[in-house]
């Protein structure tokens, strides 16, 4: 019986993290063999590594535990990868040739997939003298535009994309450029941006005072502090960036201000970090622990809760041991303080199982106790790994528990901490999990709530036909399993549906019990006023979170998942060259928008010599990896025959324009193969081809079979190519660029595919 609770939770698994030879053969059979890869590779650096492989492997098991997706499709390959998932690069320095190699210290660091934070504040402003050259200086963003095509060229060379985050202070003299900077639809597409904003900044906003930006002590710019405040409020209400990072509140409750000073995150915001911080991930899936789920004694174990925690901890802190780094200074980083971020997954989905409604005053206590009850268990966990294995190197007793969070830590585990050390400096963080949530057999994605509790797509089966999958959340298929047809009761709410303020409650919730951050998204309503939106932040400050990353759906952002109550009308329908025959009135086929060409790409070039054919005919095909896929993008076809010039051309222009589309091109093939030459076709390497379009065909097809997109001669996709939206209640967001599915939506900071889980964040 397979554990999976859904298809797409095996699709998932196979697409993502099974373990496969090069030429995609599976070494992992099933997902059992997934979780055995990773217990072993975690319990290698024990001493009784096969005791301990078995708890591994129980923690695992039923995705009760779920590690990042680096450790997941990492641990036990022998890949050259790191099992982190957040770095925040060294300081960049202000000088030319250190700027250049921090821009080859990222490069390496993208190269094994992980993902960067910078401060570009450190760069002296546009215009200020440079000493020596006789120059004005260009300024940060000149900068930023040159780690964006780093990020380019590494993502067309074939490696796995990782995300970059770039941060400025509020009182930087070129913050107002940043702040704009995504005005410009293709600039600085591979950052995500966020201000450091700073309590006397907060504070003069509030009083309306005056605001002076400086570099190097040097005042360039006085202006009102409520004015750039608006600035960075309209920007994020206009283009859904910059964010914004309460960095004074993030450093005074930092367990480790006593050694560090943080003034970066990682791509999604939930992992503050110092110069080469490293930070690895894992969530508890709170779903999977729920007993007697929609009943008045529904409930989470304390002790099963305990247990878990406790082998997480231990997992985690074996992946700082086990794990590749890019770079010498990321490791010594990470052995000095051992952090991890363990956090969790199906906060919502659990919520709804204890028949709580999502940003209730209820729920958000509800939430607040099962996040106290998690960094108990995981500080006393890493007490126990101290006695055992020794406290951090850079541990200081007094220190620590005069610092950060451990301030408001309950006094049996300070006077633990106290007695015995502590293994890991920071122990928890709530990271975005979309695609492992998808994988657990969806369950709700870290402590967003619940965004569709069912949409269908269409799957592609390997005989060329497809069918019709509904993906049902986690505790709605509960649900259904339990009582049948019974009606959703009222408490199953749904992003659409919540007020923003329900969404800021329950991230301050969490926060509380929370020592690194949380990433989060607060999706407002696109008629939200912008008074009401600039509220949002302020709540947001005012109630005790870290940061703040709104989403509100307009003609720049897209419209995500535009649930409603009210059935509108039909969007327009968009002409497919994929569309099916007999397809109803009613259905609608969307055409995902265009790919983007990277400035290289790999490809390959195939001689095709048909018979009675003076000249030969070259076909060159290109492809683009999306979603750590191969997929074509673009042909050319070139013959010195001129009789065959216009049709080549056009030929050429037609196909690559509908490869650019992404989604399932494979019909391309199958129209060309069809193609019968009334003059008659030609015997080629012992096999008919009715025409020279088919045999152009059966180039294409060979080639898409050897990069992996398609299955095989005849046969279809390797992968889902694209959704069909079903019904006009159906969530409709962005076409994903990996399968081609209206089904991007902005989760915890980041465009991400419910259905294939691609993620704009790597």
């Amino acid at each position: 019986m397979s554990r999976f609770a859904a298809p797409i939770a095996e699709q998932i698994w196979d697409m993502k993290y099974r373990f496969k030879e090069a030429d995609g053969t599976p070494i992992d059979m099933s997902v059992e063999d997934s979780w055995r890869r990773i217990a072993r590779s975690l319990a290698s650096v024990e001493k009784d590594a096969e005791r301990w492989e078995e708890t591994f492997f129980e923690a695992l098991e039923d995705f009760k535990y779920l590690p990042a997706g680096r450790i997941t499709a990492g641990a036990g390959t022998a890949r050259s990868v790191t099992l982190f998932n957040c770095f925040v690069m060294g300081t960049v320095p202000d000088s030319m040739s250190g700027i250049f190699d921090m821009l080859k210290e990222a490069a390496l660091t993208m190269q094994q997939g992980g993902g960067i934070g910078y401060d570009f504040s450190t760069i002296r402003p546009k215009g200020a003298i440079v000493h020596g050259v006789a120059a004005d200086a260009s300024g940060p963003l000149s900068f930023m535009d040159v780690w964006d095509a780093m990020c380019r060229t590494i993502m067309s060379a074939g490696s796995r994309r990782g995300a970059m985050m770039a941060t400025m202070r509020c009182d930087h003299p070129d913050v107002e450029q940043f702040i704009a900077a995504k005005s410009d639809s293709a600039r600085l597409r591979m950052f995500n941006l966020s201000v450091l904003v700073t309590d006397p900044f907060m504070e003069a906003v509030k009083a309306d005072g005056s605001w002076d930006l400086k570099f190097d002590g040097k005042v360039y710019h006085t202006v009102k502090a409520r004015d750039l405040w608006n600035k960075i409020m309209k920007a994020t209400y206009d283009y859904a960036e910059p964010g914004v990072i309460f960095i004074d509140r993030i450093n005074e409750a930092n367990n480790l201000n006593y050694v560090e000073q943080i003034a970066a995150t990682n791509p999604c915001g939930e992992q503050p970090l110092p110069p080469y911080g490293a930070c690895l991930l894992g969530s508890i899936n709170l779903a999977r622990l729920v007993t007697d789920p929609f009943t008045d004694a529904a409930e989470i174990d304390d002790a099963a809760l305990e247990t878990l925690v406790a082998t997480a901890v231990r997992m985690m802190d074996n992946v700082v041991d086990a794990s590749r780094f890019p770079l010498p200074e990321q490791e010594e980083e990470a052995q000095n303080k051992r952090r991890i971020g363990l956090g969790v997954t199906g906060l919502a989905d659990a919520l709804l199982m204890k028949g709580l409604r999502y940003g209730s005053e209820e729920a958000a206590a509800q939430t607040e106790d099962w996040l106290h009850r998690i960094a108990r268990a995981s500080y006393l966990a890493s007490v126990e790994l101290a006695k055992e294995k020794g406290a951090f190197p850079l541990f200081d007793a007094e220190k620590y528990l005069a610092s950060g969070n451990m301030m408001n830590m309950d006094e049996d585990v300070r006077e633990a901490i106290r007695t015995h050390g502590i293994r890991n400096a920071l122990l928890t963080s709530i990271a975005p999990t979309g695609t492992i949530s998808l994988y657990a057999g969806n369950v709700s994605s870290g402590i967003e709530p619940v965004f569709a509790y069912a949409y269908k797509r269409k799957v592609l089966q390997k005989d060329g036909t497809r069918t019709e999958e509904e993906v049902v959340d986690y505790a709605v298929q509960m649900w259904r399993d339990l009582k049948g047809d019974a009606e959703l009761p009222d408490y199953f709410v749904n992003a659409q549906t919540l007020d923003p303020q329900d969404h800021v409650r329950m991230q301050a919730a969490a926060q509380k019990w929370i020592d690194s951050s949380i990433s989060k998204t607060i999706n407002c309503p696109e008629d939200i006023s912008f008074e009401a939106f600039k509220d949002v932040y302020m709540q947001a400050y005012e109630t005790g979170c870290k940061g703040c990353t709104t989403y509100r759906p307009n003609d720049v952002t897209g419209s995500v998942l535009s649930v409603s109550e009210e059935k509108k009308a039909a969007p327009e329908a968009v002409a497919t060259p994929a569309a099916e025959p007999n397809q109803p009135h009613g259905d609608v086929i969307y055409m995902a928008e265009p790919l983007d060409r990277p400035q290289a790409l790999e490809g390959q070039t195939y001689k095709l010599k048909w018979p009675d054919s003076e000249h030969a005919i070259y076909l060159t095909i290109n492809d683009i990896i999306v979603g750590g896929h191969r997929r074509p993008f673009e042909v050319f076809i070139n013959s010195k025959n001129m009789e065959h010039y216009a049709w080549t051309v056009a030929l050429t222009r037609m196909i690559s324009a509908v490869f650019r589309r992404g989604g399932d091109v494979s019909f391309v093939v199958e129209e060309l193969k069809a193609v019968f030459d009334p003059r008659g076709g030609a015997w080629v390497q012992g096999k008919y081809i009715p025409s020279i379009l088919a045999a152009i065909g059966g180039v294409i097809e060979r080639h898409l079979i050897a990069t992996g997109f398609l299955e095989g001669e005849g046969m279809g996709l390797k992968t889902d190519p694209q959704a069909k939206v079903v019904g006009l209640d159906a969530p409709r967001g962005k076409a994903c660029p990996s399968c081609g599915q209206f089904s991007m939506m902005m989760v915890e900071g980041c465009m991400t595919c419910s259905s294939c889980g691609h993620s704009k964040c790597g």
